[in-house]
């Protein structure tokens, strides 16, 4: 189970913290934990990932510089810390869980409900 929270309103230039919360992995209890984002009428695409062990990270160039991803394995809990802001950051934003350090969506198997991310002054 993935549960995604931290969206609202912000203006451009603001900053977010989103958070995911995951449990009930079994059989890969620190998974990889990636960040999609899907805007009205685009498809989804990947903004951060990270690996069980937090060592490796990788950003989507329109994020980079921006956007750091995180994680707390006693926590089970990873966040995005969001700031710079600007109004093409506007979507719902995804947690997944997968076992592969990738910004593919087809790659992740369990995914939370989202979360509505909106910058606009």
């Amino acid at each position: 189970q993935l549960v995604e929270s931290g969206g609202g309103l912000v203006q451009p230039g603001g900053s977010l913290r989103l958070s995911c919360a995951f449990s009930g992995f079994t059989l890969h209890a620190d998974p990889v934990i990636g960040w999609f984002r899907q805007a009205p009428g685009k498809e989804r695409e990947g903004v951060s990932c990270i690996s069980s062990s937090g060592s490796s990270v990788v950003y989507a160039d329109s994020v980079k510089g921006r956007f750091t991803i995180s994680r707390d394995d006693a926590k089970n809990t990873v966040v995005l810390q969001m700031n710079s802001l600007n109004r093409e950051d506007t979507a719902i934003y995804y947690c997944a869980a997968g076992i592969m350090s990738t910004m593919m969506a087809g790659d992740y198997d369990f995914w939370g409900q989202g979360t509505s991310v909106t910058v606009s002054s």
